[in-house]
């Protein structure tokens, strides 16, 4: 096959590439140009797309004797994934940018491209693989190491890319093997450091850097009764589950700490709670999509649920669920003006597309509306959708 590489710069997909040189494909190896933040533009710098990582993708593809280019995605990049990261948290949710990122450009904008230019496949480094079902069609499984899985931020890929996706080191046991065999092939980045930030925010600091793109008002923190307990400098740096950095000096009644469980960006509040009040045991969710044909057997009442896992974090653990279709949204709203933040156009909450329900018998914490719920049978993940409500009480029976 002709693949298209897209190298990072990182270990993961360096070796990716050379196992897809390995394997007898033609391989072309690509950089993303995404960012054209200044924090990603100086050398030293953290996070991901930076200069360097651009240098260490094309030395590795020179040992490789393979094509490198650099392809500037910028403009997109910043129109699908940054403009989309500050409306949400200006609409009170908490987008996950990477998973986004995935979605719009590197399976798509990307995967597109590789498909005009001739490409059968693009291959990354992800920690995931792609099998077939009975019927040759693929499926979307959970990576060998556990640990470094990755399927979770793969969740929104379609059955028809994940018919041109490659993934060369999603059956390797471990991280270390892979770190070994970079070492082995003399890769100089076989003890590159993994990147977790957000890469367009190399410094890690979320809030600093939204106060810069929304401005920001001063509003009331209260309780679930509507006390004030203090005051917030932006309700849009806060997320659902915070627990540092409320300021709030009166304690709670029972000496517990407080925990942020409400935002209301019309009304620039910040309600905060117990531990406790942070249990939710229903999702609805939005924009959903399926990593293949939906399952035939999941209806549209509680009493056609299907069995699943579901998981909301990239690492967390996936607990038992059931899940059903709810309504379909026919026409999208037109795009909101939050009137806290009017600089700043808001997505509308509820797109066109199919509401998923899902019903788990132990409750999750700390769930915020704008988190991705991926659900899957056993390894394999069946679709996703972006959670919109949360509820403490289950809907089904």
């Amino acid at each position: 096959m002709k693949i298209l590489v897209a190298m990072s710069g990182g270990v993961d997909s360096s070796v990716a590439a050379a196992r897809a040189v390995d394997a007898g494909h033609e391989v072309v190896g690509v950089h993303l140009a995404l960012s054209r933040m200044p924090g990603t533009l100086r050398t030293g710098s953290r996070g991901c797309c930076t200069i360097e990582d651009s240098r260490d993708a094309h030395r590795v593809a020179g040992m490789l004797d393979i094509p490198f280019y650099v392809w500037d995605f910028s403009e997109r990049f910043k129109e699908d994934i940054v403009d989309d990261f500050i409306a949400e948290y200006a609409a009170g949710r908490t987008p996950n940018p990477c998973m986004r990122c995935n979605e719009r450009i590197k399976f798509a904008a990307l995967l597109d491209r590789a498909l005009a230019l001739g490409f059968d496949a693009i291959a990354t480094g992800h920690y995931a693989e792609v099998l077939r079902d009975e019927d040759g069609l693929p499926e979307l499984h959970r990576g060998e190491d556990l640990a470094k899985d990755q399927s979770y931020v793969l969740g929104v890929l379609s059955g028809d890319q994940l018919e041109h996706c490659y993934f060369p080191i999603g059956a390797t046991a471990s991280k270390a093997e892979v770190r070994a065999e970079a070492a082995e092939r003399g890769f100089s980045v076989a003890n590159k450091p993994d990147s977790y930030d957000i890469c367009f925010i190399p410094d890690g600091d979320t809030k600093a850097w939204l106060a810069d793109k929304i401005p920001m008002r001063p509003g009331l923190i209260k309780d679930a009764e509507g006390e004030t307990l203090g005051e917030h400098d932006g309700a849009m740096t806060y997320t659902i589950g915070q627990r540092k950095g409320l300021g709030i000096q009166k304690p709670a009644a029972d000496g517990q700490p407080r925990f942020v469980t409400g935002l209301d960006p019309a009304s620039n509040t910040v309600t905060v709670g117990s531990r406790g009040d942070l249990g939710v045991s229903h999702l609805t969710g939005i924009r959903t999509t399926w990593a293949g044909p939906a399952p035939a057997d999941i209806g549209t009442e509680p009493a056609t649920a299907i069995d699943c896992e579901v998981q909301i974090r990239a690492h967390s653990d996936p607990v038992p669920a059931r899940a059903w279709l709810g309504d379909y949204i026919s026409e999208a709203p037109e795009h909101e003006v939050n009137p806290v933040v009017d600089e700043v156009e808001v997505p509308a909450a509820r797109p066109a597309g199919q509401l998923m329900h899902i019903d788990v018998d132990e409750e999750l914490s700390g769930v915020a509306p704008g988190q991705t719920m991926v659900i899957y049978r056993g390894t394999r993940v069946l679709g996703q959708a972006t959670i919109d409500v949360t509820a403490k009480d289950r809907l089904g029976v």
